[in-house]
C-alpha cells in the first residue's frame, strides 16, 4: 500500500508534556502523542521534547527516541557526563523498556518472541520492512494482558532498538497496532495505541536501579 500522507504537525504545547522525575543529571518524561522527541526538519518542527525541556531547564540532551505516534516515558540528560553513561546503558541493553499495545486479532498464545531482521525500506520511506537478508537483528517478547473479541492488549519487551520495530514486528505477525497508519493498511483514524510504559535503569552518578511507570490512556 502506498504511504499515507504525513499529517500536519500540530504539536501538544509544553504543558502537556508531563515531568516524572528531573534532578541534576536528567529528566524523565511522559511525552503526550503526538509531539516530537527532538526537533524535525523546518521550523515548523521546533517544538519537540528537548525543546521544551530546554526552555524549562536550559539544558536538555537526546539519549534516545520514541516515535511522534508513541506516547510515554522518554528520558533526557542534563549534562554530557549523564548523556554518555546513559546512552551506554541503551546501547548495553541494560535498560529495560515496557509498552502496552492494543493490537488487533485474537493472540494464538499467551506469550510469544518475535525475531525478525529489520531494514529500511528505501522505496516506501519512512516505512521499515523485514529483510531476511540483509536487515538488522530484531527481537521483540510479548505477553498478553486481556483478550477482547478482536482485540487484544499485550506488554511489549523490546530486546532491541530498530525504529518502528514494534509497529513493524506486531503488523508482521498479523497482529497491527490499533491507530497505526504506516503499518495497518486498514487503518483509517484514531491515535496509535502504543505507550512507553516502564523504563528500568541505573542512575548515571549514583548507579542506584530506577524504576519509572507510567499509565496508557487507552484500555480495552
Amino acid at each position: 500500500m502506498p504511504v499515507p500522507p504525513e499529517p500536519d504537525y500540530c504539536p501538544p504545547p509544553p504543558e502537556a508534556l508531563d515531568i516524572i522525575h528531573a534532578d541534576e543529571s536528567f529528566i524523565v518524561a511522559d511525552k503526550p502523542a503526538g509531539l516530537l522527541s527532538v526537533p524535525g526538519r523546518g521550523g515548523h518542527k521546533h517544538a519537540s521534547v528537548l525543546t521544551y525541556l530546554a526552555d524549562r531547564y536550559g539544558s536538555a540532551l537526546d539519549i534516545h527516541r520514541l516515535d511522534l505516534d508513541t506516547s510515554g516515558l522518554i528520558v533526557v540528560a542534563r549534562h554530557r557526563t549523564a548523556q554518555s553513561s546513559l546512552a551506554k546503558q541503551f546501547a548495553d541493553r541494560t535498560v529495560s523498556k515496557t509498552y502496552d499495545a492494543l493490537v488487533k486479532g485474537q493472540m494464538e498464545s499467551d506469550r510469544g518472541q518475535i525475531d525478525l531482521p529489520i531494514g529500511r525500506d528505501w522505496q516506501d520511506r519512512p516505512r521499515r520492512r523485514i529483510d531476511l537478508e540483509s536487515g538488522k537483528p530484531a527481537r521483540t517478547r510479548w505477553s498478553l494482558e486481556v483478550q477482547a473479541e478482536n482485540i487484544a492488549h499485550l506488554k511489549l519487551q523490546p530486546v532491541t532498538g530498530r525504529t518502528h520495530q514494534l509497529r513493524l514486528h506486531l503488523a508482521s505477525i498479523g497482529h497491527p497496532i490499533l491507530g497505526d497508519r504506516l503499518y495497518d493498511s486498514a487503518c483509517r483514524s484514531g491515535r496509535l495505541c502504543l505507550h512507553a510504559s516502564q523504563l528500568d535503569f541505573t542512575h548515571p552518578e549514583t548507579g542506584k536501579p530506577l524504576k519509572f511507570l507510567s499509565t496508557a490512556s487507552f484500555h480495552l
